[in-house]
């Protein structure tokens, strides 16, 4: 099963057709932050490390795409020389939405993060966050770790996988 949805999920557009455009009209709707019941790549989540049980948070987070801009000095400068334009963020898109899901669940922390969908003006991330203080987590060996002090907002320190990526740990 796990295959037919990760080869589903390779061309979007095309293989989930009105289902993606439905998809689309929904999430524009909703709040920046949006926690989800389930994941709507299931193959995807689960290989970042989602599992269905308690303790286990998954939050859609919407982003805006491409540049950003400064705010215009109010005076004594020539237009080309204000500077307003051609500031890109120095962290990617998706680390800056896990970013959002960290201030919006404060209590939990960011496991992983994929991408979802996609327009010409945002894209939208679903976050896989862990709840460290719930019995189900402590008490599993292969979750335990996010109890450790070190990992608290490991989504600000670049600990994540998106996070290492954009400090050029990873390719």
């Amino acid at each position: 099963m796990y295959q037919f949805l990760r080869e589903a999920w390779k061309k979007p557009k095309e293989s989930l057709g009105d289902a993606y455009k439905q998809r689309l009209i929904e999430f524009r709707t909703e709040h920046v932050v949006t926690r989800v019941e389930r994941p709507t790549r299931l193959d995807r989540a689960r290989e970042l490390g989602y599992k269905a049980k308690l303790g286990y948070v998954i939050a859609r987070v919407r982003v805006k795409k491409g540049g950003r801009r400064r705010r215009k000095p109010d005076k004594g400068r020539k237009p080309k020389k204000a500077g307003l334009v051609h500031f890109t963020p120095k962290k990617s898109l998706q680390w800056i939405a896990e970013e959002k899901a960290q201030r919006r669940f404060s209590n939990l922390e960011v496991l992983n993060s994929y991408w979802v969908v996609g327009d010409g003006k945002h894209d939208w991330y679903e976050i896989i966050l862990i709840n460290p203080n719930h019995p189900s987590i402590v008490n599993d060996p292969k979750t335990a770790w996010i109890r450790n002090p070190a990992n608290r907002r490991r989504v600000y320190h670049g600990l994540t996988s998106q996070g290492k990526r954009s400090r050029g740990l990873r390719a």
